[in-house]
Protein backbone atom coordinates (compact mmCIF):
# COMPACT_ATOMS: atom_id res chain seq x y z
CA UNK A 1 0.00 0.00 0.00
CA UNK A 2 1.55 3.17 -0.94
CA UNK A 3 2.50 5.80 1.60
CA UNK A 4 -0.59 8.12 0.08
CA UNK A 5 -3.04 5.56 1.04
CA UNK A 6 -1.57 3.90 4.44
CA UNK A 7 -4.02 3.91 7.63
CA UNK A 8 -7.25 3.97 5.18
CA UNK A 9 -9.44 0.24 5.57
CA UNK A 10 -11.32 0.64 2.03
CA UNK A 11 -14.40 0.61 4.05
CA UNK A 12 -16.66 3.50 2.64
CA UNK A 13 -20.17 4.00 3.54
CA UNK A 14 -22.50 6.47 2.03
CA UNK A 15 -25.32 8.24 4.36
CA UNK A 16 -28.59 9.55 2.04
CA UNK A 17 -30.10 12.17 4.17
CA UNK A 18 -34.40 11.66 4.10
CA UNK A 19 -35.25 14.79 5.85
CA UNK A 20 -33.32 18.00 6.82
CA UNK A 21 -30.80 18.00 10.08
CA UNK A 22 -29.55 14.77 9.74
CA UNK A 23 -26.74 13.86 11.97
CA UNK A 24 -22.74 12.65 11.47
CA UNK A 25 -20.96 11.72 14.10
CA UNK A 26 -17.24 10.41 14.02
CA UNK A 27 -15.45 8.45 16.51
CA UNK A 28 -11.99 8.03 17.36
CA UNK A 29 -10.04 4.50 17.55
CA UNK A 30 -7.92 4.33 20.63
CA UNK A 31 -8.07 3.74 24.54
CA UNK A 32 -10.62 6.42 24.85
CA UNK A 33 -13.64 6.97 21.93
CA UNK A 34 -14.46 10.36 21.55
CA UNK A 35 -16.29 12.83 19.00
CA UNK A 36 -13.41 14.33 16.17
CA UNK A 37 -15.95 14.81 13.43
CA UNK A 38 -19.19 16.05 12.50
CA UNK A 39 -21.38 16.90 9.63
CA UNK A 40 -25.11 18.17 9.12
CA UNK A 41 -27.17 17.00 5.93
CA UNK A 42 -30.32 18.31 4.61
CA UNK A 43 -32.94 15.95 2.70
CA UNK A 44 -31.60 15.08 -0.45
CA UNK A 45 -27.56 15.27 0.71
CA UNK A 46 -25.28 12.38 0.46
CA UNK A 47 -21.98 12.04 2.56
CA UNK A 48 -19.79 10.03 1.82
CA UNK A 49 -16.94 8.76 4.45
CA UNK A 50 -14.39 5.93 5.10
CA UNK A 51 -12.69 4.57 8.08
CA UNK A 52 -9.40 5.15 8.73
CA UNK A 53 -6.66 4.72 10.98
CA UNK A 54 -8.30 7.88 13.31
CA UNK A 55 -12.31 7.08 12.63
CA UNK A 56 -13.37 3.80 14.10
CA UNK A 57 -16.76 4.20 14.11
CA UNK A 58 -19.66 7.15 13.13
CA UNK A 59 -23.00 7.62 14.57
CA UNK A 60 -26.36 9.10 12.10
CA UNK A 61 -29.11 10.15 13.66
CA UNK A 62 -32.17 11.47 11.25
CA UNK A 63 -33.91 9.59 9.20
CA UNK A 64 -31.07 8.78 6.78
CA UNK A 65 -30.45 5.85 4.18
CA UNK A 66 -26.94 4.49 4.56
CA UNK A 67 -25.34 2.12 2.02
CA UNK A 68 -22.33 0.39 2.87
CA UNK A 69 -20.34 -3.40 1.54
CA UNK A 70 -23.24 -4.74 3.97
CA UNK A 71 -26.32 -3.36 2.64
CA UNK A 72 -28.65 -0.74 2.76
CA UNK A 73 -30.01 0.23 6.04
CA UNK A 74 -32.65 2.96 7.24
CA UNK A 75 -32.39 4.98 10.13
CA UNK A 76 -35.56 6.78 12.05
CA UNK A 77 -38.22 3.67 11.40
CA UNK A 78 -39.93 2.43 13.53
CA UNK A 79 -39.66 -1.74 13.90
CA UNK A 80 -42.73 -3.52 13.47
Amino acid sequence: MSEEHEGLSGDFIVVKAEENGVNIIGLTRGKDTRFHHTEKLDQGEIYIAQFTRNTSAMKVRGKATIYCKHGMIKTGEAEE
